[in-house]
């Protein structure tokens, strides 16, 4: 099957079948943050907005990689990145491998004649720098699309899983340190909804990356959507078994961003909501990103995407009042507590 071919696939399966983690949550449900019954402050005066590698959001907030590299994805991101544009959010794309290989379908990727100001990630697998991809490879993902930075994703479960999926990661820290040296752009090393450990977020900060995305389970799982796509009964029920596989979005930003102090460190998987977004931020998390609740709007139109976007810049601005925080700074300051001991959070 072609690279295009099954961008197409994964793409009919996430917006149409279950693909969402069994049996494993986020974890931020565990937290919940002391509300603030008089926050002695003018909601208007909240001010969330950040600055990340000379570009300015109005909000610290991520359009997650989802797609590209088939003619349906153009549509949704260009939606996605008009929306992006008029958020004041950051963006990133799929994995842009299928352009690499094919020029052509370069066009699915590019937005920035829609999103010029927005802070915008390239995509690559980091396994593929074991089958042939180098710096050349990162500089045209970053070029093709006008990048600020590149996203170098960790999707060890679905290669194992998938038909024909990339086997042999040895060798890859070193080869991440040399990419990280190399690129002009800043390097940031993402999972795709299992997890990153501290062990593993110390080793890549090592290695010179500018960031890491803990992307946690509790969202969606890749081990579903290859279910999907098994035709063998056997290696569906294998697929099916790592539903629940991963670490817990909160636990694993938690635990990042102790073993990372010195890197920004951002937190996706599962997070559906500004709520928990704000407990991410107050967590540690310098971005939050979403991705799958996004995906259905964004195929249809931007306002679309832009509706359901700003219910969720909505719902971060008013956990914001009601903790009393004006800005990130305080937010990240505000009193949060464990659901099981009450014990406030350091």
């Amino acid at each position: 099957m072609s690279i295009e071919a099954r961008k197409r696939e994964h793409l009919d399966i996430v917006l149409n079948e279950d693909v969402a983690a069994k049996g494993i949550t986020t974890g931020f449900e565990r937290f919940f943050f002391e509300h603030v019954a008089l926050p002695e402050l003018h909601f208007e005066e909240i001010d969330l907005s950040l600055s990340l590698w000379g570009r300015r959001l109005k909000a610290p907030l991520l359009i997650s990689s989802m797609t590209g590299g088939t003619d349906p994805a153009q549509a949704i991101n260009l939606h996605l990145a008009e929306a992006a544009q008029q958020l004041g959010v950051a963006m990133g794309v799929g994995s842009q491998r299928a352009a690499i290989e094919s020029q052509e379908l370069a066009y699915t990727y590019q937005v920035r004649q829609v999103a010029p100001d927005i802070l915008l990630f390239a995509n690559l697998g980091a396994v593929q720098l074991n089958y042939g991809y180098g710096v050349d490879q990162a500089r045209r993902a970053v070029e093709m699309i006008e990048a600020d930075a590149l996203f170098l994703h960790l999707n060890a479960l679905q290669e194992a899983i998938q038909p024909g999926g990339d086997r042999d990661w040895r060798d890859l820290y070193r080869k991440i340190e040399e990419l990280a040296s190399r690129l002009p752009v800043p390097l940031v090393v993402k999972e795709v909804g299992n997890g990153i450990s501290a062990q593993v977020a110390r080793r890549l900060a090592d290695c010179g990356v500018a960031a890491i995305d803990v992307a946690g389970a509790g969202g969606t799982s890749w081990s579903e959507v290859e279910a999907h796509r098994q035709a063998d009964p056997r290696r569906k029920r294998v697929a099916h078994t790592f539903a629940r596989w991963g670490i817990p979005s909160a636990l694993a930003l938690v635990e990042v961003r102790q073993a990372v102090p010195e890197l920004p460190v951002f937190a996706s998987g599962g997070i559906r909501d500004g709520v928990d977004a704000a407990k991410a931020l107050r967590l540690g998390a310098t971005l939050v990103g979403s991705a799958a609740p996004l995906l259905g709007p964004a195929k249809d139109q931007t306002q679309a995407v832009y509706e359901k976007f700003l219910s969720f810049i909505d719902e971060l601005r008013i956990a914001a009042f009601c903790t009393g925080s004006r800005t990130l700074e305080e937010l990240r300051r505000a009193p949060l507590r464990r659901v099981d001991t009450w014990e406030v959070i350091s």
